[in-house]
């Protein structure tokens, strides 16, 4: 591979993981930046930066000691064509033959790289088959509600939330659902878009630190689910509608497609809505949160 894109809280971190993936030096390679990074606010609506890394394709010239090999390897040719030309009375130098028995020994030493190219493959469906969802239900149960939530109006994620809201001067309407395990927050108002963020990164956010809040003394884990104007809902039927049309697009032209980095959810998704379709397959690759879906032809 002579090219690398990667997301990074900066350029230079984004730089250096394209060099790590490639195994190269900056000296060796031209960087092209894609997009600049955004902090946002107190980290909020933070956008990472994205950088096209190449590698720079260079033609070595030949060292003087090979130009002098070849400069004084045309005599030696010279002076074979005088031998093979020499009269009957004259010995002639015989050529040495070539060994025939090293070519199996040169055939075997590639078996093992087809070998491992045959476990790499089996790696990346043990992988793939570990993130893959059982598509046993209907829908994946993340944002699936229990039937016991009752309605708070008092909770630390609402104390946090419009606290949150309140500072970065938007107007919502929060409202908390709990059980023993669960919390769930539905926000509402005009400034709804603005707290979803862009493909949903900003309540991604909101929700992290609300989990943070929530479980900082609890003593066993208490899941946080934030939802704005049924976008989770919205987002996964995007995903599910994404992931068929680059189905079929995979399937008409037999190359892979790689997906931007998504969240281990959305990933879900992906490989949830492709399990059923037998002409292709999906995997995941890199690591997070740079993680994404491949979905390649059977």
């Amino acid at each position: 591979m002579d090219f690398s894109e990667k997301w990074g809280t900066s350029v230079d971190e984004a730089v250096r993981l394209a060099l790590e993936d490639l195994k190269l030096t900056r000296d060796e390679v031209n960087v092209t930046v894609l997009e600049e990074p955004s902090r946002g606010f107190f980290g909020i609506g933070q956008k990472l930066a994205k950088v096209r890394v190449e590698k720079i394709t260079v033609v070595k010239a030949p060292e003087p000691e090979e130009i002098k090999e070849k400069t004084a390897a045309k005599p030696a040719s010279a002076e074979r064509s005088a031998e093979r030309t020499a009269p009957s009375g004259e010995k002639k130098t015989e050529r040495p033959q070539r060994d025939r028995s090293e070519r199996p020994e040169r055939r075997d030493d590639r078996r093992p790289e087809r070998g491992e190219r045959s476990d790499r493959r089996e790696r990346g469906r043990r992988d793939r088959d570990r993130e893959r969802p059982q598509r046993s239900e209907s829908k994946l149960a993340l944002r699936v509600r229990p039937d016991d939530l009752q309605e708070m109006t008092e909770h630390p994620a609402l104390t946090f939330l419009n606290e949150v809201s309140e500072k970065m001067g938007l107007v919502l309407e929060v409202k908390c659902y709990v059980n023993e395990e669960n919390v769930f927050i539905d926000i509402e108002g005009k400034d709804s878009g603005t707290i979803i963020g862009k493909r949903g990164q900003t309540l991604d956010a909101i929700q992290y630190l609300t989990s943070l809040v929530v479980n900082k003394d609890s003593e066993k884990y208490i899941r946080v689910v934030i939802d704005a104007e049924n976008y989770r809902a919205k987002r996964e039927r995007t995903l599910e509608q994404l992931a068929n049309r680059l189905a079929d697009k995979v399937k008409r032209s037999g190359k892979s497609v790689r997906l931007e980095p998504m969240n281990p959810y959305e990933r879900k998704v992906i490989h949830a809505t492709l399990q059923g379709r037998p002409e292709v397959t999906t995997r995941s690759e890199g690591e997070e949160p740079y993680r994404r879906v491949i979905i390649e032809r059977k």
